[in-house]
């Protein structure tokens, strides 16, 4: 009778020794203080009172990196916030080389974040993210490298600007559309130019086209509710009459000379 409870205290520690770890769940075991290997996902037994076991969740975690007050390559001071996505590929590193990688790894990230925010231009950290980011991505994941985690993916959610910096901006962008507008509004008078010499010449070539175009004139000034008919010349009319009058100064001339 006696032997009873000893019997039920030994079996009690043998069958508390079975785990189950599910299948995003690793647990890295010491026994006697000492790492021995990483189990599971799955049912394992351990020794009770000689084993202990740290549990992993091994699925990608997220980190929210808080709004942090940063200085651009140019000088100009802003606040920038990103989001890490990491998971572990090494249980015992992350256990053992690391007292806390959750932590650790936000502080590498802000750091990190800091260090190359400081080697852009403001403008360059505007339109060039995912060089940024891509940079990031680098410098966090060589750190955390040691202590079992993957870097995934980083990314800057928001980057607030002071309002003196973005009213200069705008100012800037207003200037640009102003000046691309000028230019587009330049090069289009200047092809409306090209165009009119193009027609000169081809009517000076083509006399006939000059009264294609007049007989087209009259026939537009018909369509619209005018008060007003103007009537147009054949240019061969207004050459004969230079010719006329051509031909009567020479006349003239010729006749007070023999005055003369």
């Amino acid at each position: 009778m006696t032997t009873l409870p000893i019997v039920l205290i030994i079996l009690a520690l043998l069958i508390s020794g079975f785990k189950i770890d599910k299948e995003y769940q690793r647990s890295v075991i010491f026994r006697l203080g000492r790492f021995h290997k990483v189990k599971g996902p799955g049912m394992y037994w351990i020794i009770p009172l000689v084993d202990q076991r740290k549990q992993i969740d091994m699925r990608t975690m997220t980190i929210d990196i808080e709004s942090q007050e940063t200085v651009t390559k140019d000088s100009v001071t802003i606040r920038v916030n990103a989001v890490l996505y990491f998971k572990i590929h090494e249980p015992e590193k992350a256990v053992i080389q690391v007292r806390d990688f959750m932590n650790a790894t936000y502080q590498a990230s802000l750091t990190a974040l800091r260090n190359v925010i400081g080697q852009h231009n403001l403008d360059e950290i505007l339109k060039d993210r995912e060089d940024i980011n891509s940079a990031i991505k680098k410098i966090v994941d060589q750190i955390t490298d040691k202590w079992g985690l993957t870097v995934d993916y980083i990314e800057m959610k928001d980057v607030e600007i002071p309002q003196t910096m973005q009213r200069a901006m705008a100012k800037e962008a207003e200037a640009i559309r102003e000046k691309r507008s000028r230019i587009i509004k330049a090069e289009g008078e200047f092809d409306a130019s090209m165009k009119l010499k193009e027609a000169a010449q081809y009517i000076a070539e083509n006399p006939a086209a000059l009264e294609l175009r007049r007989m087209q004139m009259i026939s537009e000034v018909g369509t619209e509710q005018n008060t007003t008919t103007i009537i147009l010349m054949p240019s061969d009319f207004v050459t004969m009459a230079k010719s006329i009058g051509d031909g009567l100064n020479i006349t003239l001339n010729h006749k007070d000379k023999e005055k003369a």
